[in-house]
């Protein structure tokens, strides 16, 4: 680990960002970050208060008011949010760094995709703002129209194992939009969503716009999603704590958005080419870990190439490189902590306890002690009603179910409190389409995973989620409409 520690000494110490500045904590508490591939602390962070809060919705209130940005002309908004995700590009060697020593994941992840992603998310919403359609309505003797109007101070929270990638794909809609926007980044995370903030300085983004606030959920947090002054909530993480935002927002009567957990079924008929979907599932359970609400968990497998796939799917698993994050050749890097290692290793153990069989992993790795490296993990013939086919286990653990017909897949696939994702890989079209239509989920891939157009509406159902995120489905949300009537 000898490159993870020489590159963890030039981390800086975090502040919080507020009105265009970076400042201690009121305070003056710090928390640490801890990098998972070494369980050593990379940075000093500041933890901010009640009072830190307050003060940085007070000064995006006071910014929302004069107008500098919720008023700016679209076209010049969109400049500034454009010129941002030039400058995301031009560091993105240095935010994929700070990212995978933060998240734990493998440095070719973060540089080739989650960055790269990040910068695209700012420059589609800021196209995306300039195109918004107004409707208006004319009759024989009125007029009728209707007026988006940016929303206001914005609370947007962050989860640990996307960071960058999540903050701007919430961040860019919020401020194309024209609102004024709090960011509380996980605390397991935090480092490269303050970077944002010298990001947006140097964009010219006008001070107050965007402030970062870094600090526990308990009390940063709960700020956020009950101050009077905030207009719309937009929560990334697990669904309990998705219950406590929303009922937090309540007593303020704030719009909220929830995207939350998952525990998605990825469906393998036998018609279905065989080899792409040993590869698409494995990216599919593996990729980040396994620490991704789109995950698919739980391996659905038609009986007629139950042991055939199976076969083909432990043999590519067992090519899977796990090890030092920033090694090119590295395919899995480390879990984001210990207690979080420990939680999946727990699971394993429940399913065996349950009468599920381990192809393959099931343990932390061979001579990775000091980092929360946790081999790739395959429960094989799982029962649908087991624990580790019910709960979400977020690491890089599936469990493999057995079915016979269609009916049976649909059955079992909806058999679940999540309804975030889906996938089914199948040369049957027709098939394809009829289960796609039946499953109870908010995504759903035929043939692919993950992949992701901006135009369309993100989010899940049941415990998975409220609402829907992405093209004008974000411009929906982070805006108020009036109607506006006149005689004429």
């Amino acid at each position: 680990m000898s490159k993870l520690l020489e590159e963890q000494l030039k981390i800086k110490d975090a502040k919080l960002f507020i009105n265009g500045e970076y400042v201690n904590a009121d305070s003056e508490e710090t928390f640490d970050t801890i990098n998972p591939a070494t369980n050593q602390k990379l940075a000093a962070v500041a933890s901010a208060s009640v009072k830190d809060v307050g003060r940085a919705i007070q000064v995006a209130q006071t910014t929302y008011e004069s107008g500098i940005w919720s008023k700016m002309p679209v076209e010049e908004r969109s400049k500034i949010l454009c010129r941002m995700s030039d400058l995301v590009m031009a560091r993105v060697d240095e935010l994929a760094l700070i990212e995978t020593l933060d998240v734990g994941k493998p440095i070719k992840e973060s540089r080739d995709f989650d960055i790269p992603r990040a910068a695209s998310n700012l420059r589609f919403f800021a196209e995306m703002a300039k195109y918004i359609h107004h409707e208006h309505y004319h009759h024989s003797k009125h007029m009728s129209y209707t007026q988006y109007a940016p929303a206001g101070v914005t609370s947007l929270i962050i989860p640990w194992n996307l960071p960058f990638m999540q903050m701007t794909w919430k961040a860019s809609a919020a401020l194309a939009a024209g609102n004024t926007v709090i960011v509380k980044p996980a605390s397991y995370t935090p480092l490269s969503a303050i970077m944002l903030g010298e990001i947006a300085n140097e964009a010219g983004l006008p001070p107050g716009v965007l402030n970062i606030l870094t600090g526990p959920g308990s009390t940063v947090g709960t700020a956020m999603t009950t101050h009077p002054s905030v207009r719309r909530i937009s929560f990334v993480g697990e669904s309990t704590t998705g219950k406590t935002v929303m009922k937090n927002a309540a007593s303020q009567l704030i719009p909220v958005s929830l995207e939350l957990g998952g525990k998605s079924a990825n469906i393998v008929f036998d018609d279905a080419d065989l080899d792409e979907a040993v590869q698409g599932s494995i990216e599919a359970i593996f990729r980040n870990q396994g620490e991704i609400c789109l995950a698919g968990s739980r391996l659905l497998v038609q009986e007629t190439v139950y042991e055939k796939f199976l076969e083909k799917f432990v043999t590519a698993v067992k090519k899977i490189r796990v090890g030092d994050p920033l090694d090119e050749n590295t395919d899995m890097g480390a879990l984001i902590s210990m207690n979080h290692l420990e939680t999946v290793d727990k699971y394993v153990q429940i399913g065996l306890a349950e009468g599920a069989k381990l192809a393959v992993g099931g343990k932390r790795v061979d001579g990775l002690t000091e980092g929360n490296f946790y081999e790739p993990t395959v429960l094989y013939d799982v029962n649908n009603k087991m624990r580790v086919a019910q709960e979400e286990i977020f690491g890089p653990v599936l469990v493999v179910i057995p079915f016979k017909t269609e009916e049976e897949a649909i059955q079992i696939a909806n058999d679940s409190i999540y309804g975030l994702a889906g996938v089914v890989w199948s040369n049957d079209l027709r098939r394809a389409h009829r289960v796609a239509d039946q499953i109870n989920t908010g995504l759903f891939w035929i043939n692919c995973w993950y992949y992701r157009d901006l135009r369309t509406p993100f989010g899940g159902s049941k415990a998975s989620g409220i609402g829907r995120e992405g093209g004008r489905h974000s411009f929906e949300f982070y805006t108020e409409a009036k109607t506006i009537t006149m005689k004429l």
